[in-house]
C-alpha cells in the first residue's frame, strides 16, 4: 500500500475517534488532554509535584496512545446493548476537566514548596483550550523564589528528664544550624524522638508531644527554630504531668480466643504457667511453651520497648502454625506497669496441593504433575514438613533410531523448615537481633530418556536470616548432589561419546557419574520491603551469591596423599567430585511513571571457573542463554557461547553452555484493561566459556566480547490473576553473533521462520 494511502487512512481513523469522544463531553466543558508542570529554576520539583496532581488525563498505552478512552468512546449511548456495555467495561470514560480539582492541585503543589523551605513560593494555574476539539491542557507554573535555612535551634520543655535525654541524644538528631528548612524533616525528627523514647520505657510518649515553632527573621532567609516537648495529659480535664517510664508487669499468651481480651472470654480458657509468663488456651497452646519463650523479646520487670514489641510480633508472624498474631499492652490503673498480651490464632495445620501443567518443547507435547503434602506443626515446634511427589512425560519424536520415543521423569522430595537455627540456640533471647529459619531437604529424581537413564540424589542444609525487612541472607551450609548414569544407549554412545571423529569432552564429561558438594552464600535486597522508601517511585531488587564445591575434599585428599584415577582426578567411592567456584549477581530496577506505565531494567552477571579436580563445569552448573527468562529471540539453550554456531545436532544443548553470562533487558510495561497487561522489550547478552574448547569454536571470552553480544526485541501479553501471572512473549532476533555477513543483522534482513520465537511462561521474567 502506498505511503500516502496509509497516512490518509490513519488520519481518517484519528478523525473518527476524535469525533466519537466529543459526544461524551458535556456542552461548555472540556476533555482534560494533558497536565503540564513547569519550573524554570528547579526542574526536579516538576517530577515531585506530579504526585500532588488531583486530576490526571486519560491513561495511555505505553505512555503514547489513549486506547482505553477511544475504546470507551466507540460505545453508543444505549447502555442496554451488550456491545456498548462491553466497550465501556473494557475502556475508560473521558476525563472532563474539573476546575475545583485543578485549584486543589495548585494549592497542594504550593504547600509542597512551602514545606520544602520555599516559604514565599507561589503556583499559577493556566489552561490552554481548543474550542474545535473541546480539549484542554492545564499548566502549573512553579515560582519557588528564595529558600529558607535554619539559623539556630532551641529546645524547651518543663519535663527536665525527657529534655535531658533528648539533649544527650543530639548526635542522632536530623536537625542542625544551616540546614534547609523542611517540614518533612521536622516530621521525621518528631517520629525519631518518639521512637527513641518509646524504646526506653516512655510508653505514652507520642510524636504529637513534639512541636516546632519557626520564626522568620526580617529581611533574611533565616529561620529560628524552637522545639517544644509538651507534658503528658492523662485526661482532657486533668493537669499536665511529666512523662512516666513504664515497666512490663505480667506476660500472657492467649491462643485461639478470637483475639478478644475480656474476663468472660479468658475465664473459658485453660491456663498454664511457664517460666515468667502464662498461657490461656482452649484446646492446646498450639506449640510447645519453649517455642513461645524462644520468640519472646519482652521480659517481665524490664522497661517497655517498642522495638522489642515489634521484634516479638515479627518473630511470631514467621511461625507457620499461627494465622494471626497481635501484641497488646494494657496499662494497670494508677501505676506505671503494663500487662503484655500476645494473642494468636492457629493456622490450618495440614494441606494437600496438586498441580498439573502442559508442556510444549520444540513441538514435543507432554505433561507434568506434582502432589504436595504439608504439615505446619509436626513436632509442635513451628516447623513445616513438606512431602512432594512429581512426574513428567514428554514425547520425543525428533530422535530417530532409538527404541524409546518419550522422556519420563519422576521422583520425590522431602523438606523440613523450622524457625530459628543453630546460631539462635547459643544467643540469649533478649540479645537476638535476627529473624532466621533453617531448612533440611532430600530429593531423589529419576530421568529416563531414549539416549540415557540418570538418577539424581540430593540433600541440602540451608540457613536464612534477616535483621532488616529489605535484606535477607542465605547460607547453604551443605548441598550434596550425586548424579548416577546407570545406562546409556549404544547408538548415543557410539555416535557422540566413543566416536573419534565426533568426540566431545564436554558431552562425555556430563554423561559420567558425578559428585557435587556445594557451599554457598546469597545476599538478597528488595527496596519495596523497606517502609522508609514506600513513597519512592523506583523499586530495586538485587541478589548476589557465591558458591564453592569440592574444596574440603580436595584438601583432605592432598593431606592424605590420595591416589588419582586414570583421568588425574581424586575420587570418593570411585566417583570423581566436581571442584569449582561460581559468582552470580542480578539486579532489577522498576520505575513507575504513573499507575499504568513502568520501566523495568534488568542486569544479570555470572562467572564460574572449574579448577583443581575439574576442568569442565558440571552441566547443571553451566550457564545457558535464550528462553522465556533470557534473550527471548532465541529458544532455550540455542544461543552461544560467543559466536559458536551449533551443527544442528540434538545434543547441541550441551555444547551451547558456558562459564560466563551477561543478561541485559529493558522492558516497558503498560496496563491495557482489566487484568490484561502488555510490554515491549529489548534483550541483549550472551554466554562465553572461561577457557577455549575445541568443541566450541568462537565460544571463549575475549576482548572482542562486545562484538558477540546478541540482541532481540519483542512484544508481550500478561494476564495478572490473584495467584499467577500468565505470560506470552513474541520476540525477533535483531543481532545474531552466530551468523556471518548480512545474516548477522536480522533487524535489517528479518527471516520470520528463522528469527522468530514465542514463549509461554508463568510469572514475570524478572
Amino acid at each position: 500500500m502506498p505511503v500516502r494511502k496509509v497516512i490518509l487512512l490513519l488520519s481518517c481513523i484519528v478523525l473518527m475517534l476524535s469525533c466519537s469522544v466529543k459526544k461524551f463531553i458535556p456542552e461548555g466543558e472540556y476533555l482534560l488532554d494533558d497536565v503540564k508542570i513547569i519550573s524554570t529554576t528547579h526542574p526536579a520539583h516538576e517530577s515531585k509535584a506530579k504526585s500532588y496532581v488531583r486530576q490526571s488525563p486519560n491513561s495511555k498505552w505505553f505512555s503514547l496512545f489513549k486506547v482505553p478512552m477511544y475504546t470507551y468512546s466507540l460505545s453508543g449511548t444505549d447502555t442496554a446493548k451488550w456491545v456498548n456495555k462491553a466497550l465501556r467495561r473494557v475502556g475508560e470514560p473521558p476525563v472532563i476537566y474539573d476546575p475545583l480539582l485543578a485549584e486543589r492541585t495548585r494549592s497542594n503543589i504550593e504547600k509542597m514548596l512551602h514545606n520544602d523551605g520555599y516559604l514565599h513560593a507561589t503556583v499559577d494555574n493556566d489552561t490552554v483550550r481548543n474550542e474545535k476539539s473541546r480539549r484542554l491542557v492545564t499548566e502549573y507554573y512553579l515560582h519557588e523564589r528564595e529558600r529558607y535555612y535554619v539559623s539556630d535551634i532551641m529546645l524547651l520543655s518543663e519535663d527536665t528528664v525527657v529534655k535531658g535525654i533528648i539533649e544527650a541524644d543530639s548526635a542522632s538528631s536530623l536537625l542542625y544550624p544551616g540546614m534547609p528548612f523542611s517540614i518533612d524533616v521536622l516530621e521525621t525528627e518528631r517520629r525519631r524522638i518518639a521512637a527513641m523514647l518509646n524504646d526506653i520505657g516512655y510508653y505514652r510518649f507520642q510524636k504529637e508531644h513534639v512541636t516546632f515553632t519557626a520564626d522568620t527573621l526580617h529581611h533574611s532567609n533565616k529561620v529560628g527554630l524552637t522545639m517544644n516537648i509538651e507534658l503528658y495529659m492523662p485526661t482532657s480535664d486533668s493537669e499536665p504531668i511529666p512523662h512516666k517510664v513504664y515497666h512490663i508487669d505480667n506476660i500472657y499468651f492467649v491462643a485461639d480466643n478470637g483475639l478478644k481480651l475480656d474476663k468472660e472470654s479468658l475465664a473459658e480458657c485453660d491456663t498454664m504457667k511457664c517460666q515468667d509468663f502464662s498461657i490461656y488456651f482452649k484446646e492446646d497452646p498450639v506449640v510447645l511453651p519453649k517455642v513461645l519463650a524462644g520468640n519472646l523479646f519482652i521480659k517481665a520487670g524490664e522497661k517497655y520497648s517498642r522495638s522489642n514489641v515489634e521484634k516479638t510480633h515479627n518473630s511470631f508472624v514467621q511461625l507457620s502454625p499461627f494465622k494471626y498474631t497481635t501484641v497488646r499492652m494494657i496499662e494497670n490503673p494508677d501505676t506505671a506497669l503494663l500487662d503484655c498480651y500476645i494473642m494468636y490464632e492457629r493456622n490450618k495445620r495440614r494441606s494437600v496441593g496438586f498441580q498439573l501443567d502442559g508442556t510444549n518443547t520444540a513441538g514435543d507435547l507432554g505433561a507434568a504433575a506434582s502432589l504436595t503434602f504439608s504439615d505446619k506443626n509436626t513436632f509442635k515446634c513451628g516447623e513445616v514438613l513438606s512431602l512432594r511427589l512429581f512426574g513428567a512425560f514428554e514425547t520425543t519424536d525428533y530422535l530417530k533410531g532409538y527404541d524409546d520415543k518419550y522422556f519420563l521423569e519422576y521422583g520425590a522430595e522431602a523438606s523440613l523448615r523450622f524457625h530459628g537455627g543453630l546460631v539462635s540456640r547459643f544467643v540469649p533471647v533478649e540479645k537476638r537481633k535476627l529473624i532466621s529459619s533453617t531448612q533440611f531437604s532430600v530429593k531423589y529424581n529419576i530421568q529416563k530418556r531414549p539416549e540415557f537413564n540418570r538418577r539424581i540424589l540430593s540433600g541440602s542444609w540451608s540457613y536464612k536470616w534477616s535483621k532488616r525487612p529489605d535484606i535477607t541472607h542465605k547460607l547453604d551450609v551443605l548441598d550434596l548432589n550425586y548424579l548416577y548414569v546407570p545406562s546409556i544407549s549404544e547408538k548415543f554412545k557410539s555416535e557422540y561419546l566413543d566416536s573419534i571423529s565426533d568426540r566431545n569432552s564436554i558431552i562425555k564429561y556430563n554423561y559420567e557419574n558425578q559428585l557435587i558438594t556445594k557451599f554457598g552464600y546469597t545476599l538478597s535486597y528488595n527496596s519495596s520491603l523497606d517502609d522508609s522508601k514506600r513513597l519512592d517511585r523506583t523499586a530495586i531488587s538485587a541478589k548476589a551469591g557465591i558458591e564453592f564445591s569440592g574444596n574440603m575434599l580436595y584438601l583432605f585428599n592432598l593431606s592424605c596423599n590420595s591416589s588419582k584415577n586414570a583421568d588425574g582426578q581424586y575420587t570418593v567411592a570411585n566417583i570423581a567430585y566436581a571442584q569449582y567456584f561460581k559468582i552470580d549477581a542480578d539486579c532489577t530496577s522498576r520505575t513507575k511513571f504513573d499507575d499504568k506505565n513502568s520501566l523495568v531494567v534488568h542486569v544479570g552477571l555470572g562467572f564460574a571457573c572449574p579448577y583443581g579436580n575439574s576442568w569442565i563445569l558440571p552441566f547443571d552448573k553451566r550457564y545457558f542463554a535464550g528462553g522465556a527468562n533470557g534473550l527471548r529471540g532465541w529458544t532455550v539453550r540455542t544461543l552461544g557461547p560467543g559466536s559458536y554456531r551449533g551443527a544442528g545436532s540434538k545434543v547441541d544443548f550441551i555444547s551451547q553452555t558456558g562459564d560466563i553470562k551477561l543478561d541485559l533487558s529493558l522492558e516497558y510495561r503498560t496496563h491495557l484493561f482489566g487484568n490484561v497487561h502488555s510490554a515491549v522489550f529489548v534483550d541483549a547478552g550472551n554466554i562465553w566459556t572461561y577457557r577455549p574448547y575445541d568443541e566450541q569454536p568462537g565460544g571463549c571470552f575475549t576482548e572482542k566480547f562486545l562484538e558477540e553480544l546478541a540482541f532481540s526485541y519483542g512484544l508481550g501479553l500478561r494476564l495478572e490473576l490473584d495467584m499467577f501471572v500468565f505470560r506470552l512473549d513474541a520476540a525477533m532476533k535483531a543481532v545474531n553473533p552466530a551468523m556471518r555477513g548480512k545474516d548477522k543483522y536480522p533487524l535489517v534482513r528479518p527471516d520470520f521462520g528463522r528469527d522468530f520465537a514465542i514463549h509461554f511462561a508463568i510469572g514475570y521474567p524478572f
